[in-house]
């Protein structure tokens, strides 16, 4: 969970042509499946893709993070570069020390499009308890790909890559106990 304080501040309206006063707030804000799963209902697009959001789309998932009630809506335009860089740094935290090296063949791609539904549908197919939708989002793609990578069946060698490593293998104890073999 990531607190944020936005500042006192005034911001223009330009409905009304008018300047608010927004008073100082303290916003409790989770990057989760379920803020995600909220954002992509309202936009109707997934939430993780390679394009950039508009400001009206990155204020809109700031609010489906906050957890603090009753907030003003006026509170998200007077969030400051600071404020937007803090959550920007915590959206992008990995949450984790695991990390994970992509095999060649791996399954990675086979969903182009990454949605909460696809999300949720790994955690059903993986037995990830429900209660992980409120993980930081980043930490819970982590877990999925660990379940998904541990429950892969080891690649079996072909003939040619066995024969590859023996006399990989052979030629480094040649070299190590100095023998013609």
């Amino acid at each position: 969970m990531l607190s944020i304080v936005v500042p006192e501040n005034e911001v223009f309206n330009n409905e009304t042509n008018e300047f608010i006063k927004v008073k100082k707030q303290t916003l409790h804000l989770e990057h989760s499946l379920v803020s995600m799963s909220k954002w992509e209902s309202k936009w109707h697009k997934p939430f993780i893709t390679k394009k950039e959001k508009t400001f009206e789309e990155t204020i809109d998932y700031i609010k489906c993070m906050t957890i603090t009630q009753n907030v003003d809506d006026n509170v998200y335009y007077a969030l400051t570069p600071e404020n937007l860089q803090q959550i920007n740094d915590y959206i992008e935290d990995p949450m984790t020390a695991t990390t994970i090296s992509e095999s060649p063949n791996s399954r990675k791609g086979r969903h182009n499009i990454l949605t909460s539904e696809v999300i949720y549908s790994a955690m059903i197919a993986l037995n990830i308890p429900v209660e992980f939708q409120k993980w930081h989002l980043n930490r819970l793609l982590t877990l999925i790909k660990v379940c998904e990578s541990n429950n892969t069946p080891a690649k079996k060698m072909s003939k040619s890559e066995i024969l590859k490593r023996n006399r990989e293998l052979n030629e480094a104890r040649k070299a190590k106990y100095h023998t013609k073999g």
